[in-house]
C-alpha cells in the first residue's frame, strides 16, 4: 500500500476520533506517523502538532459559530500553557526517543482509562472555580502538547468541566481554542529543529484528517458516545501496549 494511501486513511481515522470525541485524535496520529509512515518519535510529534493545529482551528470555527467557545476564559486558560508548551516543544527534539515512546504510551494509556471510567455529569461537579487549579492545570497542558505533540483533547475537556465548571458543549468547543493555542506555542520553538518534516505525508494526513473530522460530527449524533468512547478506549489500550513494548525492547 503507497504512503500517500496510508497518509489518507490514517488522517481519516484520526481525524474521525477528534471529530466524535472532541479530542483524542493526536494520540492515534502520532503512532500513525511513527509505526505505518516512518517518522521519527521526534518529527512523529511535531507532524502531530501541525495535524492537530490544522484541524482544531477548523472545528473551532465551526463550535464559535454555534456559540459554544468562551473566549475569555478559554484565552485565560490557554494562556497559562503557553510558555510550557514552547518550553517543553523546544526540549523534545534533544530527549532520548525510546523515552519520548515511553512517555507517549503512559498518555495514551492515560487517556484510555479515562475514556473507560464514567463521565461525572454537569449535575454532580462543583461550580467553584479555582483560579490556581485553573493555571496549573493550563500549564500542565500546555507542557503536555509541546513535549508529546498531542493536543490534549481528552484531558482539556474534563479539565475545563471540573475546574471551570463549564457545561459540557461549552468544554469541547473552548478546547479546542486551548488546543491551538498550546499546538501553535510548540510549533514555533520546534520549527528551527525539524525543517526535514515529509509534507508529503503531513499535507495529505491533515487534509484527510479535516475531513474526518466532520464525519466525526455526524457519526456522533447516530452512535451513542458510551460506544464510540469504549471502542476507541480499546484501541488506545492496545497502541500504547504495542509502544511501550517497542520502547522497552
Amino acid at each position: 500500500m503507497s504512503v500517500l494511501i496510508l497518509a489518507l486513511i490514517a488522517g481519516a481515522v484520526a481525524g474521525l476520533a477528534l471529530g466524535a470525541l472532541g479530542g483524542g485524535g493526536s494520540v492515534l496520529a502520532v503512532p500513525a506517523l511513527i509505526y505505518l509512515l516512518g517518522f521519527t518519535p521526534a518529527a512523529a510529534t511535531t507532524a502531530s502538532l501541525i495535524i492537530v493545529t490544522a484541524t482544531s482551528l477548523t472545528a473551532l470555527y465551526a463550535h464559535a459559530r454555534t456559540g459554544n467557545v468562551r473566549w475569555k476564559s478559554g484565552t485565560l486558560f490557554a494562556a497559562a500553557g503557553l510558555l510550557p508548551a514552547a518550553a517543553a516543544g523546544a526540549a523534545a527534539s534533544r530527549l532520548p526517543q525510546a523515552l519520548l515512546t515511553a512517555a507517549f504510551a503512559g498518555v495514551a494509556a492515560l487517556a484510555a482509562v479515562r475514556m473507560l471510567r464514567p463521565g461525572r455529569t454537569e449535575g454532580d461537579r462543583s461550580t467553584a472555580v479555582r483560579p490556581v487549579k485553573a493555571a496549573g492545570t493550563g500549564a500542565g497542558l500546555g507542557a503536555l502538547t509541546g513535549l508529546l505533540g498531542v493536543g490534549g483533547g481528552f484531558l482539556a475537556v474534563p479539565a475545563l468541566v471540573t475546574v471551570l465548571a463549564f457545561e459540557m458543549q461549552a468544554a469541547v468547543g473552548t478546547s479546542l481554542l486551548v488546543i491551538s493555542a498550546n499546538s501553535l506555542a510548540s510549533l514555533a520553538t520546534r520549527g528551527a529543529t525539524d525543517s526535514g518534516l515529509d509534507w508529503a505525508v503531513i499535507a495529505p494526513f491533515t487534509g484527510a484528517a479535516i475531513l474526518g473530522a466532520w464525519d466525526g460530527k455526524r457519526l456522533a449524533a447516530k452512535v451513542t458516545g458510551t460506544l464510540l468512547r469504549r471502542t476507541f478506549a480499546v484501541v488506545l489500550l492496545a497502541v500504547a501496549a504495542f509502544m511501550l513494548v517497542d520502547a522497552i525492547v
